[in-house]
């Protein structure tokens, strides 16, 4: 009986996602790879896609609640007290 100690992937970031897109692209454009392959690769980049997406969203929203609160922070300052 074997084991096998497997080095756990880094979690991707969108940089790296971005990064891999780029190969993908590059090896699709450059008409070597063959069928199963180009299939494998568009799957891949469409996952690599949907991870970006979902990061540039939450980075969005991330933005998004920060000028809410300084939105309610300017408020509050220029509130009269009571």
């Amino acid at each position: 009986m074997t084991t096998e100690t497997t080095t756990p992937q880094p979690a991707p970031t969108y940089e790296s996602a971005v990064e891999r897109l780029e190969q993908i692209i590059a090896r699709l454009d450059s008409n070597q790879a063959g069928l199963r392959e180009t299939l494998e690769l568009c799957a891949e980049g469409r996952g690599l896609i949907e991870f970006a997406a979902a990061e540039l969203e939450a980075v969005g929203r991330g933005l998004e609640e920060l000028r809410l609160d300084e939105l309610i922070q300017r408020l509050e300052a220029e509130a009269p007290a009571a």
